[in-house]
């Protein structure tokens, strides 16, 4: 994994990242309502209290599921079970979610509430009861935003955590969970601020996983075909040109091309297409040939690459109790590398195609929520091994792109890339 700052990257490409909006822009479509609830699935997540008093059970879930899971809109809804009821006054459900950023040195830090549902299921004063029933249903509905003191609202977003090593390091997570409090009376009660309830109240806490969902609004469209001048551009892909400077007099600059689809959105499980062609002299391009995509690695890493990259950015600035420095810091890390063919040549351009596919372990897409930012973008380098020796400089040229969690589907949602049912409604 790369942890290189943005900065020195090429910063007219950089600065091009896109924005993260609640609504979907032109090129961007939100799942069909009819697609948000396409049917509940008859499992349900169990946990249960330490000593088996109580059971909290989540309809919707696999049963084989470590974490409950829940997107845009989606209903919490479950059951609390009574099994023994001796002496409780009280209970209640607490469904929350927040993001922390905390600074690891100093110590500064930052806590915003993104929601807190609190219901309270029975209350011995409330009922009139002795005991409460044995079965308490509740339901919520998750908020699709959160606003911050300032007013400013953002998109509720994805389970997600992230570490900026360094000095100082930072962590930031968004974390979700459903708790129910059972409070039985106790004499000698003592209040507990780390667990924010009193000594002596049992409690059934599971955190539970937020998954939006999107999906890209075209399909992938088809590859370039090339003609006597290299590739033929079409509307469905845009052009991304750069220059490779030569240090020797009399080697001339080879200008590349780097093709990508047009409305630069893809699904996290796509094989995101690129073309890459490069123009000048033969004799600049013959020396260039030991350096090109498709010529052998010198070690480890090849001279030249086509990646994608992501940035998780931490803006620090308005912690608690802040240390010296005061500023946004970012980490940057490899999530898919691409592969490059040869696709065709002529003395004076060479053509080739290429494919990159997105790390496994990567499930949520870009998102912006107050004080932490994660963005894509595909990142073509040139980084000669021996750069003393080699007669081009260096080459770094960013295309920041977006990806979706679902994959295209046809407007009536039966093509090619529907989404699995599940029992969520989302976005």
């Amino acid at each position: 994994m790369s942890t290189t700052s943005l900065p020195s990257y090429v910063a007219p490409s950089v600065n091009r990242v896109p924005s993260y909006s609640r609504e979907p822009a032109a090129h961007e479509q939100r799942l069909a309502l009819s697609e948000r609830n396409p049917g509940r699935p008859s499992g349900s997540f169990v946990k249960q209290s330490k000593k088996g008093d109580f059971v909290l059970q989540l309809y919707g879930q696999d049963e084989d599921s470590s974490l409950p899971v829940y997107g845009t809109g989606s209903i919490v809804d479950g059951v609390v079970e009574v099994l023994r009821s001796d002496t409780i006054t009280r209970i209640e459900v607490k469904i929350e979610g927040y993001l922390k950023i905390r600074e690891i040195g100093e110590g500064g830090h930052s806590t915003i509430n993104l929601f807190l549902e609190e219901i309270v299921l029975w209350s011995r004063e409330a009922d009139g009861g002795e005991q409460p029933p044995s079965s308490l249903p509740f339901s919520f509905r998750l908020p699709e935003s959160f606003t911050i003191e300032d007013g400013k609202a953002y998109p509720l977003p994805p389970t997600y955590g992230v570490k900026l090593s360094g000095f100082p390091g930072f962590t930031a997570n968004t974390d979700y969970s459903v708790s129910v409090l059972i409070n039985k009376p106790n004499p000698r009660a003592i209040s507990s601020k780390a667990m924010g309830l009193i000594v002596g109240t049992t409690a059934i806490t599971t955190p539970f996983n937020y998954r939006p969902r999107t999906r890209p609004p075209t399909a992938i469209p088809p590859p370039l075909l090339t003609d006597a001048q290299g590739f033929v551009l079409t509307p469905e892909w845009t052009l991304y040109e750069s220059t490779i400077q030569s240090k020797q007099p009399g080697l001339q600059d080879i200008q590349t091309k780097l093709y990508v689809p047009s409305t630069k959105v893809f699904s996290i499980g796509d094989i995101i297409p690129f073309h890459l062609s490069l123009h000048s002299t033969s004799m600049s391009l013959a020396t260039y040939l030991p350096l090109s995509p498709t010529a052998k690695s010198l070690g480890s890493k090849k001279p030249t690459q086509v990646q994608l990259m992501r940035q998780s950015t931490v803006d620090v600035r308005n912690l608690e109790n802040p240390g010296k420095l005061r500023r946004d810091m970012w980490i940057v890390d490899c999530i898919g590398e691409g592969t490059i063919t040869l696709q065709a040549d002529a003395p004076s351009w060479i053509a080739y195609s290429g494919r990159i596919r997105v790390a496994p372990d990567i499930t949520i897409a870009g998102f912006k929520a107050a004080g932490l930012s994660v963005k894509d973008f595909i990142l073509f380098t040139l980084n000669p091994p021996e750069p003393a020796k080699c007669p081009f400089y260096d080459l770094r040229q960013a295309v920041p792109i977006k990806l979706t969690t679902d994959a295209w589907a046809t407007p009536n949602g039966a093509g090619i890339g529907r989404p699995p049912s599940d029992h969520s409604s989302e976005n």
